[in-house]
């Protein structure tokens, strides 16, 4: 379940990202429309990603509960760190992505 965490949160950030408005705020710059589409792409490999990682682990039964579940977590946290600590939440997202691995080899 932390393997699917990571990656939703991970998932998430990328598709804000891929807004104008949070993309300004977050890196200072506008993106252009090729940064926004690998933003979006990106975010939503993430995101299929993350249902495989908490499917593959407890079945189909319990792991589309566990998914929404992490997805809402994920989601709040993220809409939440937003507003208050913008840097802290792009920085979660890079840590999430750099333990997705750890937390795949663990997890297997």
């Amino acid at each position: 379940m932390l393997l699917a965490c990571l990656l939703c949160y991970a998932g998430f950030t990328a598709l804000c990202l891929s807004m104008d408005r949070h993309h300004t705020e977050l890196l200072g710059r506008k993106p252009t429309l090729v940064m926004r589409r690998r933003m979006k792409l990106a975010g939503w490999l993430l995101l299929a990603v993350s249902l495989w990682a908490a499917v593959s682990t407890t079945g189909w039964a319990l792991g589309l509960v566990e998914w929404f579940a992490v997805l809402m977590l994920s989601g709040l946290s993220l809409v939440m760190l937003m507003p208050y600590r913008p840097r802290l939440a792009l920085a979660l997202a890079g840590i999430s992505l750099l333990a997705s691995p750890l937390a795949a080899f663990a997890q297997y």
